[in-house]
């Protein structure tokens, strides 16, 4: 595991993939994280109500070698919230605005950080060089990152990338299926889980289109079957009980491959300026 990915973030991140023991450990973690920074093995597991075998397990499942490297990643980020001017936690109280304010900017800074940090630079090149000499770029979404697919499929065609995208999963599919290898799909996918997404995807590969994932879950099935991934955080679980809510990082991360591929295209300024100059009457 990059020594960039933050221990909490792996948790929240995989957690729904974890066994119920496995979750009972993540609770306690999420809950008690300066605590965990000075326990053992044993202490971790009769706190959680787990075994030493589990913690063992649910380390390796988070990506770290063992008790001893999940700590130093925790420890890391209990030290550089003690830093902060201002304390943080993960309660929102509607009685307590001003500190709720500060605990959700905290966690959003954190995930947008750490989503940053994880993109590698070679693997991030490749994917720009796949979606502008692609001949159609297909955004591809379900549920709430819709939104997402729908705002870069604008973007993209603004730079002069064909693109497109829909809100309806069953338009969605029958245009990958007209798709081909000169074609990219891009899909969007928190969980990485959706059997939607997944048939979508199958799809897209049988007829050789390129595969790219934008997901908080590395370990999903559609990031086992996509030819390039960028990975995202998440801190909802810091948040919420159960409710995969934000779209926070996947809308940066859209934005990131916006600015990039502007930033590289030698005719996208003309074309987002032809496209501003069209709509700019509407604007009046």
């Amino acid at each position: 595991m990059g020594e960039t990915r933050s221990a909490l973030g792996v948790i929240c991140s995989s957690y729904d993939g974890f066994f119920e023991a496995e979750k009972k450990i993540a609770d306690y973690m999420m809950e008690h994280k300066a605590d965990v920074v000075d326990m053992t093995v044993g202490e971790l597991a009769k706190a959680s109500g787990t075994s030493d075998a589990t913690v063992s397990r649910f380390c390796r499942r988070c990506g770290f070698k063992g008790f001893h490297s999940l700590k130093l990643a925790l420890a890391r980020e209990v030290l550089e919230e003690e830093r902060g001017d201002v304390n943080i936690s993960n309660d929102i109280d509607r009685h307590d605005l001003s500190q709720s304010l500060q605990n959700i900017l905290a966690n959003k800074v954190a995930e947008l950080t750490e989503t940053v940090n994880m993109m590698k630079p070679e693997n991030l090149e490749q994917i720009l060089d796949k979606l502008e000499h692609a001949r159609m770029v297909q955004l591809a979404a379900v549920g709430n990152t819709i939104p997402v697919a729908l705002d870069g499929a604008f973007k993209f065609n603004q730079l002069g990338i064909a693109a497109v995208a829909g809100d309806i999963w069953e338009s969605q599919t029958a245009y990958t299926f007209n798709l081909g290898p000169e074609d990219v799909i891009l899909i969007i996918s928190n969980s990485g889980s959706s059997k939607r997404l997944m048939t979508l995807a199958q799809g897209a590969k049988e007829n050789g289109c390129t595969l790219i994932l934008i997901t908080n879950n590395s370990n999903s099935p559609l990031a086992a079957i996509s030819d390039y991934r960028i990975v995202t955080a998440t801190r909802e679980k810091l948040l919420t009980e159960e409710f995969w809510f934000s779209r926070v990082t996947a809308t940066a991360v859209m934005e990131i491959l916006y600015l990039l591929l502007m930033a590289g295209k030698k005719d996208a300024v003309d074309h987002i300026r032809r496209h501003e100059n069209a709509i700019s009457p509407d604007k009046k």
